[in-house]
């Protein structure tokens, strides 16, 4: 494991022990790891100017580190580019948030409106703010992305080698991905399987947007009614795929747009809910069930709703048991 240092954006120099996670990595990769905000042109001058040193050698870009290397980190002013150190708040409120942790990873419960990272005018996310709290953990990095506005389990691996087969496992639509939804309207019938290809798309005024198209990449989403009136239905739904805000397209393409959804929403129906006090997207990752191997334990977490949902399926007589 990697020693204890001080924050990168002092002024001390830093030595750093590699461990095994950090074994085979690129210096300059492993370098843009500890210096959060540095441009790679910092990265590259400090290589190219002996800052950096390896066994009290000097290295090139390419160099792999390998297990017991001693690595000298010199002082670097960051400036303005330095990442913002997430609020005391935020820090509890991720603290708080964690729901299954072990040797490999970290399954937290995302709040809604707070991003997965920082970036796009955005200073920091849940992986500064768990980097923050653990700054001697040698690695940490993100399985997955939850949109900003959705709540519920998100992974973080602690090990290179769980980022390579949670990825994998993702890749083959091994690990099971469930989602709770507040649509519009009476949903009719039972389960539905919805496959429409979606395809990103940029709007005139620069924005980001996704819609069904036949030249999209696959996509399949199964739907599930839980709880349905007139007013609203509520859903489980589980992923096949894994596109860009594919669970908001396809629910708005199905005529059931979820509830506070402010770029494919009704606007009216959005209204009607804020009226009975939702403040936010009514979509959460619910539940995750996935096992690293075939022979190992099924790892199975849930996150819970947060109560103003919970309100808000009261106010419409929607039942739901977790």
């Amino acid at each position: 494991m990697a020693t204890k240092s001080s924050n990168p954006a002092s002024t001390g120099v830093k030595m750093v022990t590699i461990g095994p996670e950090q074994a085979g990595q690129r210096i300059d990769n492993f370098l843009l790891t500890r210096l959060k905000g540095a441009p790679r042109s910092l990265i590259y001058r400090i290589l190219r100017k002996g800052e950096v040193r390896v066994n009290k050698g000097r290295i090139q870009a390419p160099y792999r580190l390998k297990e017991g290397d001693q690595v000298r980190i010199p002082p670097v002013r960051l400036g303005d580019r330095a990442v913002t150190t997430p609020a005391e708040r935020v820090l509890r409120q991720v603290e708080a948030s964690i729901l299954f942790e072990d040797k490999r990873i970290v399954i937290l419960n995302k709040p809604s409106g707070l991003a997965v990272h920082g970036g796009s005018g955005i200073s920091y996310g849940v992986i500064e703010a768990l980097r923050a709290l653990r700054p001697d953990a040698p690695f940490l990095e993100l399985v997955h992305r939850l949109d900003r506005d959705t709540s519920g389990c998100l992974i973080i691996a602690k090990k290179r080698s769980a980022l390579r087969t949670l990825h994998e496992l993702l890749r083959e639509n091994r690990i099971d991905k469930h989602y709770l939804a507040l649509v519009k309207g009476e949903w009719h019938g039972g389960p539905a399987r919805i496959e429409a290809p979606l395809k990103k798309n940029v709007l005139s005024s620069g924005e980001r947007i996704v819609r069904v198209d036949p030249e999209g990449k696959a996509a399949i989403s199964l739907f599930r009614p839980l709880a349905v009136n007139p007013t609203a239905s509520l859903l489980d739904i589980k992923l096949e795929t894994g596109r860009t805000h594919q669970i908001r397209v396809h629910a708005t393409h199905e005529g059931h747009p979820i509830a506070g959804d402010d770029k494919y929403g009704d606007e009216n129906f959005n209204k009607q809910l804020r009226n009975l006090g939702l403040k936010r997207l009514f979509l959460h990752a619910r539940r995750l069930v996935f096992a690293f191997d075939d022979d190992g334990p099924h790892i199975d977490v849930t996150a819970p709703l947060e109560a103003s949902l919970h309100d808000v399926l009261t106010e419409l007589k929607l039942e739901f048991h977790e």
